[in-house]
């Protein structure tokens, strides 16, 4: 069985613009410290912060609207169907 050499692979827009990159994981490792310090993830209390908020966002609200609508005709006929 032969190994596999992963190379770093380049994710690009519709129009050809480079807008990402896929690392492999020995590359993604040198540069792990470097990510978390100047894209910091949102710890458990941001995030709930945010939750809270979205309650209040018409966007969002609009869009979960959109969605749950979407989804009620199916939900219908699979999850709620008379015997």
């Amino acid at each position: 069985m032969s190994a596999t050499t992963l190379k770093r692979q380049f994710i690009t827009d519709a129009t050809g613009n480079p807008v990402g990159v896929i690392l492999p994981l020995e590359e993604y490792v040198l540069v792990e410290e470097i990510l978390e310090q100047r894209f910091p993830t949102p710890g458990e209390v941001n995030k709930l912060e945010q939750m809270k908020q979205a309650a209040n966002d018409p966007l969002f609200m609009a869009d979960l609207h959109e969605a749950m609508s979407a989804f009620a005709g199916v939900d219908a006929e699979w999850w709620e169907r008379t015997s």
